[in-house]
């Protein structure tokens, strides 16, 4: 056995549950806070040693958020941008949610808000989730 496969050997038990899909809410959570836990360790260093490992998380983030939480239409989008506006925040100032890049996106309809956007925008703009539904 190569040296590499006898060490995803010895730790696969700690890195399977990170990388498995998740089933239920909860598994969803604990995926979300470990997510929470690589951005906030990788940051937009795209070569750090986790990043890949962050990434994967955010597909099994995204790929459970599409089949099982309704997106908001562009109605959340505009009030997101009319907020911004009100306040005088540019998309760089929206980085506690989300790089500018991806709020750009968003912004523009390439991407859709999600949970976890919806969530840290209520907090940020101190309003109710109902602001983006």
């Amino acid at each position: 056995m190569n040296a590499m496969i006898k060490q995803a050997v010895d730790h696969w038990r700690y890195v399977a549950p990170l990388l498995s899909r998740p089933e239920t809410a909860e598994d969803y959570d604990t995926l979300v806070e470990s997510l929470d836990e690589l951005l906030d360790i990788v940051g937009d260093d795209e070569g750090h040693p986790l990043s890949s490992l962050m990434h994967q998380l955010g597909t099994l983030v995204f790929e459970y958020e599409n089949e099982h939480t309704p997106m908001p239409d562009s109605h959340g989008i505009s009030a997101m941008v009319f907020l911004m506006q009100q306040q005088g925040l540019t998309q760089a100032d929206l980085s506690d949610i989300a790089p500018q890049s991806v709020i750009s996106e968003i912004i523009s309809g390439k991407r859709h808000l999600n949970i976890r956007h919806i969530k840290l925008l209520c907090k940020s703009f101190n309003v109710s989730s109902d602001t983006f539904f």
